[in-house]
């Protein structure tokens, strides 16, 4: 009995740990329509720091990408400025390509080269962030866009992001969605966060 009051004090003061280190500014968008497997959603223009990693491994693009967005964002900038961090976290394999979807064909490759992003703070201007240090590090305006979203939860090993991924593909060729680009991963969640608190995402842009 105590070893069972032990484990449920230790999974209470996780949960609690995982929420507040969690709690932070996160994207702004508007639902358009939920649908049975996903949601539409609106997202208004909105500024990022991005960095491209080449990786052979989902987790090293990952962990080297957050690192070095990370680094500009706790002062690896001109003004040595600390901006708040913001939820989600983005990964996608980088790609300018428009594509008319009529059936998903997935194509795996070594050595993928990812895009790795934050949201930077609503309050900050393209005029007002300080410009980074690093010059891996870019500060880029998305504009607005409209997103096809499919929303999952527990972990985020590369396989399950990538069945993912490919899932939301199938279900808008279903549906005769078009599509722009490629998936993208949004992760909402610090790592320590227990798995069933976490927030994940796989996003596409659509017409």
């Amino acid at each position: 009995m105590e070893t069972i009051l032990i484990i449920l004090v230790i999974l209470i003061l996780w949960s609690i740990w995982g929420y507040f280190g969690s709690h932070v500014e996160q994207s702004d968008y508007t639902v358009v329509k939920k649908l049975k497997d996903y949601e539409i959603r609106s997202y208004p223009k909105h500024i990022i720091a991005e960095t491209t990693v080449l990786s052979d491994t989902y987790k090293d693009a990952i962990n080297l990408g957050f690192s070095i967005v990370a680094g500009y964002i706790f002062g690896n900038n001109i003004k040595k400025e600390k901006i708040a961090m913001t939820a989600p976290v983005i990964e996608k394999e980088e790609s300018s390509e428009r594509i008319a979807m009529t059936a998903p064909v997935i194509v795996e490759t070594n050595h993928k080269k990812r895009v790795i992003s934050f949201g930077m703070p609503r309050s900050y201007t393209m005029e007002t962030l300080p410009t980074p240090t690093d010059p891996r590090v870019k500060l880029h305006e998305v504009p607005a866009q409209k997103l096809a979203v499919l929303r999952f939860s527990w972990f985020r090993s590369e396989d399950r992001v990538q069945s993912t991924k490919n899932k939301l593909l199938n279900i808008l060729a279903r549906d005769n969605m078009q599509v722009i680009g490629s998936p993208r991963y949004a992760g909402y969640n610090a790592p320590w966060t227990p798995p069933w608190m976490t927030r994940n995402e796989v996003l596409i842009e659509i017409k």
